[in-house]
């Protein structure tokens, strides 16, 4: 296992290329399931959430080519194979492996997914979805057992928005029997991406992008060639890296509609924001000024930014509030926050940041995926050198973190943990 560490205090300047998005490639793996030939994705991030779901069709009988940012899926010989335990629990979006399998078989079983621990995530909107799209749904042992003798289309109201119940829904809807309608539906643009790649593989899919999805199902769905929207996850945390330390970056390859909240947010601050086709081009200022950030559904900001977000405003002259609407335990990185000497006071859903002061490095351990990242927010503003354990959430999300950073100018470097950091990792 490794440690990341990072020397404070040097200044970023120049181009970070930005990789495709996870959140898309994570669901349009498993939506491969559903073709009758060959599917090719590109513009894949090196990150190993993608190496474990193609290691999860391997086991169901398809074959995998991956080369550098293409992932070449052979789905001919795929079969119903249940997968209750191993890989399905080390992320999260194992359970779109439960749509597109119910979509293709007709039955499925998979083991709970696993991910970041951010408190109850629950997933009944999901199986409230696939009930009434007529399967049956059973727990049992911390499996879902999925089966229905056909998948009719039905009209569905999702009783919160859900970003991952309306792309599952959406998998096993698009070989139904009719018409199905989500109402109510999440609008994110990695669901807009998944929805051009069934289309591509010959869905009627209409209404992406907005509140309400309307889908004719299809007997049969054909292999095609995706190309992974940029990730503005990863593109807004390289403009808050950029906003913490850079003089002046430019953040390529991105769709900056996408990013508008942050941007607004940014410019809030007194940081300066330019924008383009398809790049952000950021310039920090001496002085940033504290604002109140609320994340929100899409297009709100967004709730993987909150983390990295915190980190920024601790260097901005003022209080900041931030809260979270979306996820209740998503202020782990906090306490590690404190250790580096920031002024963090939780309450219930919010943070409130008095800025200002000046972080010291420490030892620190990311608990999560977008903490990890506000980890490294820090100790790039940090005074001194900062050791960053649990590096193996952030390289969930993070395609060739360090080189990027580097390529900036930050003095940023991995080393293996020693023996007794390793007895405090694994009793903590």
């Amino acid at each position: 296992m490794e440690k990341l560490l990072i020397e404070g205090g040097h200044s970023l300047e120049g181009t970070v290329t930005i990789s495709g998005a996870k959140n898309s490639a994570v669901a349009l793996i498993p939506a491969a399931i559903l073709a009758d030939s060959k599917v090719t994705i590109d513009n894949l991030p090196d990150i190993s959430d993608v190496e474990t779901l193609a290691f999860l069709l391997e086991e169901i009988g398809g074959k995998t080519e991956l080369d550098n940012d293409t992932l070449v899926i052979h789905p001919e010989n795929m079969f119903s194979m249940p997968l209750p335990n191993g890989r399905v629990k080390q992320l999260r979006a194992s359970y779109y492996m439960m749509g597109a399998m119910l979509g293709k078989f007709n039955k499925a079983v998979i083991g709970l997914p696993g991910g970041c621990n951010l408190g109850p995530r629950p997933i009944d909107q999901h199986i409230k979805g696939f009930e009434a799209l007529g399967a049956k749904v059973t727990n049992e042992q911390g499996a879902l057992y999925l089966q229905a003798e056909e998948l009719r289309g039905a009209r569905i109201y999702l009783d919160v928005v859900s970003v991952g119940a309306t792309i599952n829904i959406m998998l096993a809807a698009v070989k139904a029997k009719g018409q199905t309608i989500i109402e109510n539906a999440a609008k994110e643009p990695e669901i807009i991406d998944v929805a051009t790649l069934l289309t591509s593989m010959g869905a009627n899919i209409k209404g992406a992008g907005t509140n309400v999805i309307r889908i004719e199902g299809k007997d049969e769905l054909h292999g095609c060639r995706h190309s992974i929207i940029p990730d503005r996850i990863e593109a807004g945390t390289y403009m808050i890296l950029a906003a913490a330390k850079g003089q002046a970056v430019k953040v390529d390859n991105v769709i900056p509609l996408h990013l508008e909240s942050l941007s607004s947010k940014l410019r809030e601050m007194n940081v300066g924001v330019g924008v383009s086709d398809d790049a952000i081009y950021i310039e920090s200022k001496t002085v940033l000024s504290p604002v109140d950030v609320k994340t929100l559904v899409y297009p709100g900001f967004p709730t993987d930014l909150q983390q990295p977000m915190t980190s920024l405003l601790t260097k901005a002259e003022g209080s900041s509030i931030v809260t979270d609407t979306i996820y209740n335990a998503r202020f782990k990185h906090i306490d590690e926050l404190r250790r580096m000497g920031a002024s963090i006071k939780v309450e219930g859903r919010s943070a409130l940041v008095n800025g200002g002061g000046r972080l010291q490095g420490a030892k620190v351990r990311a608990s999560d995926l977008r903490a990890g990242a506000a980890l490294v927010v820090a100790g790039l503003m940090a005074e001194g050198v900062t050791e960053i354990t649990g590096v193996n959430h952030i390289d969930r999300g993070y395609a060739y973190l360090e080189d990027k950073l580097k390529g900036l100018g930050a003095n940023i470097w991995r080393e293996s943990l020693n023996p007794e950091e390793l007895r405090e990792l694994k009793s903590s």
